[in-house]
């Protein structure tokens, strides 16, 4: 953080379960995994990080990351002032192939990098390619009402869990019609649409990890694979099989 460049790197090794536990730092962060999978908590939501992606965290912002798999963080900090247009809250992006090898180099270079040399000349191509990352879908909004928020906890960890509404509101001490307010007004997204989407971080996140299409279908309680498949082509645009082999090449 002290390092007088306005864009430094840093890798680190986690196996999986490990967490960083909840901090922040004075830049924003790019955070990359070069292998594996993992998750980006903070107290407004969630997003998933699969191989092939990235999430960039603003500067001071608390966040926690987890390691869904074994894996290798190739992280980036930016100052303010690096030429990089930063997000206000987190988002996850697709790194292409020429910006996750630009990164890799660029982790490995120095806190202190020469000036006018090839290093600057890398960290200013890699600059460029920050510029131009696309935003990608994998964001699963926190809601801040402690009732809605016993829901969603439960439903992180057990994603599969078939209940309604009216059946969570015995857990969380509010009628159905109160859960589906409190969804639509601190996520927005309506209950069913938000259980969807965790599912399909949690089918991610059992890919990226090996599962079979099959397995991860039934698991999650959809009644048959091509039912998973066509919700995973609808949220996506292709096919699980497409899509692994995508960011397997990535």
């Amino acid at each position: 953080m002290d390092s007088p460049r306005a864009i430094v790197g840093f890798t680190a090794d986690y196996e999986a379960g490990d967490t960083t536990g909840m901090h922040a730092h004075d830049r924003a962060q790019l955070v990359h995994g070069e292998t594996g999978v993992m998750t980006v908590r903070t107290h407004r939501g969630a997003w998933l990080v699969p191989p092939g992606f990235a999430v960039w965290v603003p500067a001071t912002m608390e966040h926690q990351v987890n390691a869904v798999s074994a894996m290798r963080m190739a992280t980036l900090y930016v100052r303010d002032d690096a030429g990089v247009p930063l997000p206000s809250d987190c988002a996850v992006v697709s790194i292409p192939v020429l910006a996750r090898e630009l990164i890799l180099r660029a982790v490995a270079l120095p806190d202190i990098y020469p000036d006018n040399g090839p290093e600057e000349r890398l960290i200013g191509v890699l600059r460029d390619e920050l510029i131009g990352l696309e935003p990608a879908p994998l964001h699963l909004p926190l809601p801040l009402d402690k009732r809605a928020r016993a829901v969603t906890d439960y439903l992180i960890e057990n994603p599969a869990d078939p209940r309604e509404l009216e059946e969570w509101g015995k857990l969380a001490g509010a009628s159905g019609r109160t859960l589906a307010r409190l969804f639509t007004a601190e996520t927005g997204l309506g209950f069913g649409r938000w259980r969807q989407k965790r599912r399909l971080l949690a089918a991610l996140e059992r890919l990226a990890a090996g599962a079979q299409v099959t397995t991860v279908a039934l698991d999650l309680g959809y009644r048959s694979p091509s039912a998973f498949i066509a919700m995973f082509r609808r949220e996506l645009g292709e096919t699980p099989g497409r899509y692994l082999d995508r960011t397997r090449v990535s």
